[in-house]
């Protein structure tokens, strides 16, 4: 081997290195450098997935109830501009995904966009289900504690014009009177946009091409007609609030269809566009490994704890 053989190998090294991010995962395309293809994406989430499937309990708690708050923004501003525009299409829902723009550049947990990156560590059978439970029921009792805290201080102070009060129970009631059915179709087809944005927010370069990702995305539930689940429990509680509306009825009539939909969209999208069009090699240097995944009893009743994510070497 000649000087100039060992430097290019020396080269393609150091390039290797420069070109995956600490976790293993690949920070730039390697066909071309600015686009990833569909594999690079998958172990992108997967990486991602297996920081949030690892995190503390209290770390995950106080983020979903930052994010749930932050859901507050949504509502305040979906009710406001609804009232100052009577329910006009797209400009009363023009600022609706300013609390989803929060969440997702800030790196808060909510139940519908963090939550979905560790269902492909399950699918590898790099954690357990139990695993992934734990991180659903934290994140989303955090949503819910975050935005009940958002709907009382929406109820009992002055932050709400006249309009907006009565537009924010107009917006309440429409979904409460939603038959169930419709409304977990309408959920479920959230659940596809919001895992969407999930994965294309992997493969995206820059905060400006975020921004318009999640701007766009969310902007399209309102105007579709459609629910996420942690603005529909602001709404419902809210509406119990300021009105003689049962909550305990609508989380069941109301909420139930809502969370359901959204969980079975968005992994649905994971599972079956997303995770059978990426390659069967794109962790086979892990699954040929005896410690690299769990066992189908690990698996199904594993500890909280899964183990972490190994990158091909």
């Amino acid at each position: 081997m000649d000087e100039d053989e060992r430097k290019e190998i020396k080269k393609r090294a150091v390039r290797a290195v420069v070109e995956k991010s600490e976790s293993g995962a690949p920070a730039v395309g390697s066909t071309v450098r600015d686009r990833f293809g569909t594999d690079e994406i998958y172990q992108r989430v997967v990486a991602y997935g297996d920081h949030e499937i690892a995190e503390g309990s209290r770390a995950l708690v106080f983020s979903g109830v930052a994010a749930g708050f932050a859901i507050t923004l949504t509502f305040l501003l979906y009710a406001s501009l609804h009232g100052a525009f009577d329910g006009a299409p797209v400009l009363s829902q023009l600022l609706y995904p300013l609390g989803f723009v929060y969440i997702i550049l800030g790196g808060y947990q909510l139940y519908t966009e963090n939550t979905l990156p560790p269902v492909t560590l399950v699918l590898e059978r790099l954690a357990s289900l139990p695993a992934l439970l734990r991180v659903f029921v934290l994140v989303l009792v955090g949503n819910f504690v975050g935005a009940g805290l958002g709907a009382v201080v929406l109820a009992y102070t002055g932050v709400f014009t006249p309009e907006a009060a009565d537009a924010a129970v107009f917006i309440g009631e429409t979904g409460v009177e939603t038959a169930w059915w419709d409304l977990f179709f309408k959920a479920l087809f959230a659940g596809l946009i919001v895992a969407g944005v999930v994965w294309m927010d992997f493969s995206a370069g820059d905060t400006v091409t975020r921004f318009l990702l999640i701007y766009m995305a969310f902007l399209a539930i309102p105007v579709a007609g459609l629910y996420h689940v942690v603005v529909s429990f602001t709404e419902l509680l809210y509406l119990g609030l300021v009105t003689d509306y049962s909550v305990a009825v609508g989380l069941w009539e109301f909420l139930t269809p809502v969370l359901l939909g959204n969980t079975l969209g968005g992994i649905l999208l994971v599972t079956v566009v997303n995770y059978f069009q990426t390659t069967e090699e794109r962790l086979e240097d892990i699954r040929e490994t005896d410690d690299g995944v769990l066992t189908w009893r690990e698996w199904l009743l594993g500890g909280f704890a899964g183990r972490s994510y190994l990158p091909p070497k």
